[in-house]
């Protein structure tokens, strides 16, 4: 039996297509599934899985013993928001429900796989080293960023580091993450933006070093992010790596693509980035994966101009656009 938590959400429902495809399908979800106005329940209509938990309802669950004979846990469940400004809500949610579950896997020689992120890297200042060494130098710039931090040390502190594995995800985009909303890939907003106005809107630089359009991040698409995951399960090596392509592009270079799935020309408009993000807001990205290729991992990454053309053609211009495993 495989538990995953967030098993409704983007990475967690992508991860159970990942599953199925594999012909595994004893998998206990753990999630709520929100109301109407999101619909992420869509992420899970046409896949298979054993059970479904309430998420206030798994830890003690986890305490009672209620589920036997459990192979993996993912923990991707999380108030992933980089806008939240509850801390004690952040640290509740992400931070102390996750030391529930890793103590539980500790104790149960559970194998366990579950989310950092890239934004516990801050600025990028001190580099995008996923070394346990350089925990102590990270500066967040966010409360979302600094709960999945604190994780990480806890986790490093406590040995969980000694056989689990965290992971650093960066820009995330594809299938199933449509319930995110604000939250959702520049790519997904991008496609509505074109297909509803024939323009992107991107945000203007406001440092002389960057041209407008030219911030760079590590976007990696989600197959490549399950594609990891399953890896980590077959081969449990542990510690904390960083998910990412390892190949920083820029906005400019992803709205021209999506433009190009859609086959129009490129329109973009530059708007003045919120004074609110101007403080916060990381130029560039990208994840050193020295250290996931040195355990072991050798696949290619998905370039967004493929990762993008598969996106718009095969779902968000489909009529059924999330994820199905079609065996």
């Amino acid at each position: 039996m495989i538990i995953i938590t967030g098993g409704a959400g983007f990475i967690g429902s992508a991860m159970l297509w990942e599953l199925n495809c594999m012909g595994e399908d004893d998998v206990i979800i753990v999630d709520n599934p929100g109301s109407t106005t999101t619909e992420k329940w869509r992420n899970l209509s046409s896949l298979q899985f054993a059970d479904i938990i309430p998420i206030e309802l798994f830890p003690d669950m986890l305490d009672r013993g209620a589920f036997k004979g459990i192979s993996a846990i993912f923990h991707m469940g999380a108030n992933s928001s980089t806008t939240e400004t509850d801390a004690d809500h952040l640290l509740a949610n992400n931070f102390g429900y996750s030391k529930k579950i890793a103590s539980f896997c500790m104790a149960r020689n559970v194998r366990l796989i579950y989310a950092s992120s890239a934004a516990t890297y801050g600025d990028g200042s001190n580099g995008y080293s996923d070394d346990i060494n350089g925990l102590g130098t990270l500066r967040p710039l966010n409360m979302y960023g600094y709960s999945k931090h604190l994780f990480d040390q806890w986790a490093l502190r406590n040995k969980v580091l000694n056989h689990a594995a965290g992971l650093k995800f960066f820009n995330v985009y594809g299938p199933n993450e449509y319930h995110k909303q604000d939250m959702s890939s520049v790519v997904f907003k991008a496609y509505h933006q074109i297909r509803e106005m024939g323009f992107v809107k991107l945000f203007k630089s406001h440092r002389p070093d960057y041209e407008d359009g030219e911030q760079l991040r590590d976007f990696v698409y989600i197959s490549d992010c399950t594609r990891i995951m399953a890896w980590l399960v077959e081969n449990p090596v542990a510690g904390l790596f960083n998910v990412g392509s390892g190949t920083p592009r820029s906005f400019k270079d992803l709205a021209n693509a999506t433009f190009s799935a859609l086959g129009q020309k490129p329109v973009i408009n530059y708007i003045p980035m919120p004074e609110t993000l101007r403080d916060k807001y990381q130029y560039y990205t990208c994840a050193d994966i020295t250290k996931l290729r040195m355990a072991g991992y050798t696949k290619q990454f998905t370039s967004i101009e493929d990762g993008i053309q598969e996106y718009v053609r095969h779902y968000l211009s489909s009529e059924t656009p999330h994820f199905e495993c079609h065996k």
